[in-house]
């Protein structure tokens, strides 16, 4: 069982809706759920821990045709991370540490494995509605998310897509659940695979997108950015004041529903494919946990570690460039197909 903390991050260092009481219509919730190294196991919600499965059911496989004869063992992946960590808490590696990474990084081949052969999908996340605040429920009752993908970048058009699985279950009905599951023999990127985290969800006040608000408000908000930015310009701080899209409207990291975050395009209608129903926000992905001016979304423990050893990234993952996942459910429909997007 995962319980909700109280917050735990800095308190915005701008109370943005005091400044424009207009914001207030547009407030929204999401659920933060802050994932930390640890030893999850399939009762509970985590990042990268065991995926509660039958034992009688197939496990999911990614059958595209791309190139998967070439990549990386998943132990090297996670014995590199390792040794990283430990030599970095001593500030540097040793010479044998080295000469271990550079094995540790290298590429393999194996050429029996043919571009049509499936792949195990690999486990990115799994959360229970009991532990997460915001979580809707699923199709026909189900209690239980669970988020998969290839860890190949090959997919769609241009070859260079991802390829997320999401399934939806009723953990009761899981009578007898799989001990080991299949692994790909190799991944065609380190950031593909999920150190085990356990969740601290943290349900927080969110706000549109900066081009998914009126542009009447909007203008005045921008306005107010730059009269910050020129203020601080004169004070001769190095710091950058902080700003609506980076501080004080949508928080970074894996979250729970709220808003999404559009990094890389405009605001964009997300509609069902099914009944043309609009979308809902279901779950964000994210290659980093926070940044904003000062890391103003970095949760308060983190202050109290050394600069060198804070980890915007304890999952390891990495969405694209450095980006997030963005994943959409229908309204109408949680059995419809999903919907997602890369930003």
């Amino acid at each position: 069982m995962v319980s909700v903390h109280e917050p735990n991050h800095a308190a915005r260092p701008v109370n943005i809706e005091a400044l424009f009481p207009k914001l207030g219509a547009f407030r929204g919730t999401t659920t933060r759920l802050h994932p930390r190294p640890g030893r999850p196991d399939a009762a509970a919600s985590s990042v990268g821990g065991p995926m509660l499965w039958p034992a009688d059911e197939p496990w999911p496989v990614c059958t595209e045709p791309h190139k998967r004869s070439s990549g990386y063992r998943i132990a090297d992946v996670r014995r590199e991370r390792q040794v990283l960590a430990d030599a970095w808490a001593r500030d540097r590696p040793t010479d044998e540490e080295r000469d271990l990474l550079k094995e540790l990084g290298r590429r393999h081949r194996q050429r029996e494995i043919a571009d049509t052969d499936p792949i195990p999908l690999v486990g990115l996340a799994q959360l229970y509605r009991r532990d997460v605040p915001g979580l809707p429920p699923g199709p026909d009752g189900c209690d239980l998310l669970q988020v998969f993908w290839c860890p190949f970048e090959a997919h769609g058009p241009t070859r260079y897509g991802l390829a997320p699985h999401v399934r939806w279950r009723r953990s009761d009905q899981v009578t007898v659940p799989l001990d080991t599951p299949p692994q790909p023999a190799l991944v065609g990127f380190k950031g593909s695979i999920a150190e085990p985290c356990v969740l601290h969800p943290e349900v927080v006040a969110a706000y549109p997108y900066a081009d998914s608000l009126p542009p009447r408000l909007w203008r005045r908000i921008d306005s107010w950015e730059d009269v910050e930015a020129r203020r601080a310009e004169r004070r001769g701080q190095d710091e950058e004041p902080p700003t609506y899209h980076h501080d004080l409207s949508i928080p970074q990291g894996f979250r729970v529903g709220g808003f999404p975050s559009w990094r890389t395009t405009d605001p964009q209608a997300v509609n069902c494919e099914a009944c043309a129903t609009p979308m809902n926000l279901l779950l964000t992905l994210d290659s980093y946990e926070w940044s904003g001016a000062d890391g103003s979304w970095m949760p308060i423990e983190e202050g109290n570690i050394a600069e060198r050893l804070r980890d915007r990234c304890p999952t390891q993952l990495t969405f694209g460039r450095d980006g997030l996942l963005n994943i959409f459910a229908c309204q109408a429909g949680p059995g419809h197909p999903h919907r997602w997007s890369l930003q």
